[in-house]
C-alpha cells in the first residue's frame, strides 16, 4: 500500500479499540518472568554452553600477541576465539569500530576475545588466564582539546551546515543579544537487559535469539560480518529489556557468540559485563554548543545561531544537536553548523532522542537566558516566537504545530501565574523553590513497514510481523490495530513479533516504531479484509466489519465460519511518498517542573513535573504515559547526575557500571502528570499517529535547570547540574 495523499476517514476512526488506555498484553508474562528474553531462551536452544567477552585494555593501538594456552587447558573450556582463528570478519554498515579488535585497537574494551566454556565461571575464570601483549598508541580523548581541529562533517541525511538571510548583519544590529556556551556529557543507554545473545548453527544457517531493536538491520550486518548470505541468518527477539538506541545495531556480544558457537560446535550464550556495556557498545557523546539569539526589544527573534561540536571515532557521525533550531522557532536570520573532532573513545551513536535530547538541553536555557535579558515571561517570549511554516522554508507548512496550545495548557496546569520571576525570592524553610519550563519538540519519521495477518479457522486473528517491543507496548497497540480493523475483540488477537522469518517492519527507535509499524499492520489487514469479503461474496469496498463478523449488501456472514474450511490471509508493505517533503511533521510539546534547593546544601528535589504533549492520534494513552513518564525520568538523569566520566589519560570511561553511572531512582522522581491534546495527523499515515517516546525527555533537562536557576539564581550552563556547580554561587543561607 502506498500511502500518498492525507488520510481521509476509515475504520481507525472508529475508535474502539484504538485510543483506549489499555493494559500491556505482554504485561502478565513480564511481571511472572515468563517472557524469555534473549539469555533465557533454554527451550530453544538447550545445552547452550557460556561465552566471556574479554575487552581490550588499551583505547588505541596494537595486539603483539595473545597468549591463549592456558585459558585453554582450563576446566571446561570448549574454545577460545581471537582475530587470529575467528577466520575474516568483516565491518557491519552500521558500525563505526570493527566489532573483534586485532591486530588493531580502535578504542577501550573493544572485544579482543570469547572463552567458551561449560559453565560462567569457568568461561570467566578462564578468560583472567588470557595473555594480551599490546603495544600502546597515545590517542585523542578530550573533545575540549580537540575542539579547534574538528571539521563540518559530509552531508548525508542532513546539512551539517545551513544558512538563511544574513545572521551575522542581523545578530551584531540586534538590540537584545545572548552569546552563550553550553556542553552535555557522553552518557550511557543504561539498560536493565544487558546487550545478550545465543547463537546456534545448524549447518552453515546461523541463528541468534538476540537483544536487538532493529532486525532486518541485524541480519543483514551479522551476514556482512561474517561474509555468509543474509538468507542463512535469522534473528529472533520476541522481548527486549530497554534498549534506548544501545540495541539498534550489531553489538560484539551478538558476533562473540556466533564466533564461539561455531568454535565449540554447540549453542552459546554471550552476554556483556555491565563495564563492557558502557565501553564496548556505543553512548550518546558529549557536546559543546553555542547559542546565540538576537531580537528586538519586544522579544520578537531577528537572528539565532546554534554550532555544536562532538566527537567520534574516524568515519563516525557527529550527534545533530543543531536539528531542533532549524525548526522550532521564527527567525529570518539564521545559521546552524556541526563540527566532528575524531576521538579515540568508544563509539558514539544515537541514544533516545538523538540530536534533540542534547540540543535542547542548551537551546531552552538559552531561551530563558533571553527572555531574561528581555523581562519577558519565558512562556510568552516562546509563544511570541511560534511560526506555522518552516523556518528555512517559508513556503513549506507543518502538517499539524500546536507547540502554543501546550504551553498555554501547560502553564495553567501547573499553576505558572504563581511563578516569582526574579530568582531565589521564594523559600519554605531552608528550601528555595523554583519553576522551570521548556519547548519539547521530535521529528516525526515514518519507515517502510510491512505485517502479515491470518485469519485461523477458529476465527482468531494472528499478526506477524519483525517489529520488536523493546518495553514500548508494541504487542498491544499491534493487537488493538488488527482488533479494530476486523471488528473482533482484542482477546481474539495475537500478535507474533521480533522475527525475521516474518515480514519485514520499521523496527523500534527513532519514535517511528508505533505509527509505523501499526501502518504496516493497518496495510495487511486491508488486504485480509479485501480476501474476507472476497471469499464472503461481497464487495470489499462496502464491506463493513463488526462484532466478529464481515457486512456488505444486507448479507452477514461470521468470521469464525468464514475461515472454518481453512486459514485467509493477508500480507502487505505500508510505503510513503513524499508528503513529508511537502509538509513538515513534527511533534510537540511543553516541559514544566518545580524544584527545591537546600540553601545550605545545594541539594536538588525534583517536586513536580508536567507535560503537555501534541503528538497526533495517541493509539494507547496508558502505554504512550508510560512512555512519556520514562523519557522525563531520563531527562531528570541529564539534568542532574548522568555524566560518562573520561579518564583523558587512557581513554576510557571511568564509572563504567550502575554503582558509577547515576541514574536517577524512585526517591529522585515525584508525581508526574502527562497530557496529551486531542489531535490527528492524516499527514504521517493512515492511522494519523506520531511518536511520542522521545518527544518525552526533549526539553525536561532544561526546563529543570531553569527551575534550579528560578529557585537559586545559579545559571550552570555545564550538565549535569551538580552540588560542586551551584554552591560557590549560592545566595547566603538565612
Amino acid at each position: 500500500m502506498k500511502f500518498t495523499t492525507p488520510a481521509t476517514t476509515n475504520p481507525i476512526d472508529r475508535l474502539k479499540v484504538i485510543g483506549k488506555p489499555t493494559d500491556r498484553i505482554d504485561g502478565p508474562l513480564k511481571t511472572t518472568g515468563t517472557a524469555p528474553y534473549a539469555y533465557e531462551q533454554h527451550k530453544a536452544a538447550p545445552n547452550a554452553a557460556y561465552g566471556w567477552v574479554i575487552g581490550s585494555a588499551i583505547a588505541k593501538g596494537r595486539i603483539n600477541a595473545i597468549d591463549t594456552a592456558a585459558a585453554r587447558r582450563a576446566p571446561g573450556v570448549l574454545a577460545v576465539v581471537t582475530y587470529e582463528n575467528a577466520g575474516k570478519i568483516n565491518k557491519g554498515d552500521f558500525n563505526t569500530a570493527r566489532l573483534l579488535a586485532g591486530p588493531e585497537v580502535q578504542h577501550y574494551h573493544q572485544a579482543v576475545a570469547v572463552v567458551v566454556a561449560e559453565t560462567f565461571e569457568q568461561a570467566r575464570a578462564a578468560a583472567s588466564l588470557v595473555k594480551v601483549d599490546y603495544a600502546k598508541v597515545q590517542g585523542v580523548y578530550d573533545l575540549d582539546a580537540a575542539m579547534n581541529a574538528a571539521k563540518t562533517p559530509p552531508a548525508k541525511d542532513d546539512k551539517p551546515a545551513t544558512r538563511v538571510a544574513d545572521f551575522d548583519g542581523a545578530f551584531a544590529k540586534a538590540p537584545v543579544k545572548l552569546d552563550a556556551t553550553y556542553t552535555t556529557p557522553d552518557q550511557s543507554h543504561a539498560m536493565m537487559e544487558p546487550h545478550a545473545t545465543i547463537a546456534v548453527w545448524e549447518g552453515d544457517k546461523l541463528t541468534l535469539w538476540t537483544s536487538n531493536q532493529m532486525i532486518n538491520w541485524g541480519k543483514k550486518d551479522m551476514a556482512k560480518t561474517l561474509g555468509i548470505p543474509v538468507e542463512n541468518v535469522r534473528l529472533v527477539s520476541p522481548y527486549i529489556g530497554g534498549g534506548f538506541g544501545g540495541k539498534l545495531f550489531l553489538r560484539s556480544e551478538a558476533l562473540m557468540a556466533a564466533l564461539g558457537a561455531k568454535a565449540a560446535g554447540r549453542p552459546v550464550k554471550v552476554t556483556l559485563q555491565r563495564a563492557l556495556m558502557m565501553n564496548n557498545t556505543t553512548h550518546r557523546p558529549a557536546t559543546i554548543q553555542r547559542v546565540r539569539i538576537g531580537a528586538t526589544r519586544e522579544g520578537r527573534i531577528t537572528a539565532i545561531a546554534h554550532e555544536s561540536w562532538s566527537g567520534d571515532l574516524p568515519d563516525g557521525q557527529p550527534e545533530t544537536a543543531v536539528n531542533q533550531t532549524r525548526l522550532l522557532y521564527a527567525g529570518a536570520n539564521r545559521m546552524t553548523h556541526l563540527r566532528l573532532a575524531v576521538l579515540d573513545l568508544p563509539e558514539g551513536n544515537a541514544m533516545r532522542a538523538p540530536g534533540e535530547a542534547p540540543g535542547m538541553m542548551a537551546l531552552e536555557i538559552a531561551m530563558d537566558e533571553m527572555a531574561e535579558k528581555l523581562k519577558m515571561d519565558p512562556v510568552t517570549f516562546r509563544i511570541v516566537n511560534d511560526t506555522t511554516v518552516d523556518p528555512e522554508k517559508p513556503g513549506r507548512k507543518f502538517s499539524q504545530r500546536r507547540l502554543v496550545d501546550t504551553l498555554r495548557l501547560g502553564a495553567e496546569r501547573f499553576g505558572w501565574n504563581k511563578r516569582n520571576a526574579t530568582p531565589g525570592q521564594v523559600r519554605e524553610g531552608r528550601w528555595l523553590i523554583g519553576y522551570g519550563v521548556a519547548a519539547a519538540f521530535r521529528n516525526n519519521m515514518n519507515m517502510k513497514s510491512a505485517a502479515r495477518v491470518r485469519l485461523e479457522r477458529d476465527g482468531g486473528i494472528t499478526v506477524e510481523t519483525d517489529m520488536t517491543d523493546i518495553g514500548t507496548g508494541s504487542y498491544t497497540i499491534i493487537a488493538q490495530t488488527a482488533a479494530e480493523m476486523l471488528g473482533v475483540p482484542l482477546e481474539r488477537v495475537t500478535v507474533r513479533l521480533g522475527d525475521s522469518a516474518y515480514p519485514v517492519s520499521s523496527g523500534s527507535g527513532g519514535q517511528w516504531g508505533g505509527n509505523s509499524s501499526t501502518a504496516g499492520v493497518y496495510a495487511a489487514c486491508v488486504k485480509l479484509r479485501e480476501n474476507i469479503a472476497r471469499k464472503a461474496g461481497m464487495d470489499p469496498a462496502q464491506a463493513d466489519f463488526a462484532d466478529g463478523a464481515v457486512r456488505a449488501g444486507g448479507k452477514s456472514q461470521d468470521l469464525r465460519q468464514l475461515a472454518a474450511q481453512g486459514d485467509i490471509t493477508g500480507e502487505d508493505t505500508m510505503e510513503y511518498g513524499d508528503l513529508d517533503k511537502k509538509f513538515q511533521q513534527s511533534t510537540f510539546g511543553g516541559h514544566f517542573v518545580e524544584v527545591a534547593v537546600d540553601a545550605a546544601t545545594g541539594e536538588i528535589r525534583v517536586r513536580r513535573m508536567l507535560a503537555v504533549c501534541a503528538a497526533g492520534r495517541i493509539l494507547n494513552p496508558k502505554s504512550a504515559r508510560s512512555q512519556v513518564i520514562g523519557a522525563m525520568t531520563m531527562g531528570v538523569g541529564a539534568a542532574l547526575m548522568e555524566d560518562l566520566v573520561v579518564d583523558k589519560r587512557i581513554g576510557y570511561f571511568v564509572n563504567h557500571d550502575l554503582a558509577g553511572y547515576e541514574v536517577p531512582v524512585h526517591a529522585d522522581i515525584p508525581h508526574q502528570e502527562v497530557v496529551f491534546l486531542d489531535e490527528t495527523d492524516p499527514m504521517t499515515s493512515p492511522m494519523k499517529a506520531k511518536g511520542v517516546g522521545e518527544l518525552g525527555i526533549c526539553g525536561v533537562a532544561a526546563a529543570v535547570a531553569n527551575a534550579i536557576y528560578n529557585a537559586t539564581g545559579v545559571r550552570v550552563r555545564d550538565y549535569p547540574v551538580t552540588l560542586d556547580k551551584l554552591l560557590a554561587k549560592m545566595p547566603l543561607a538565612v
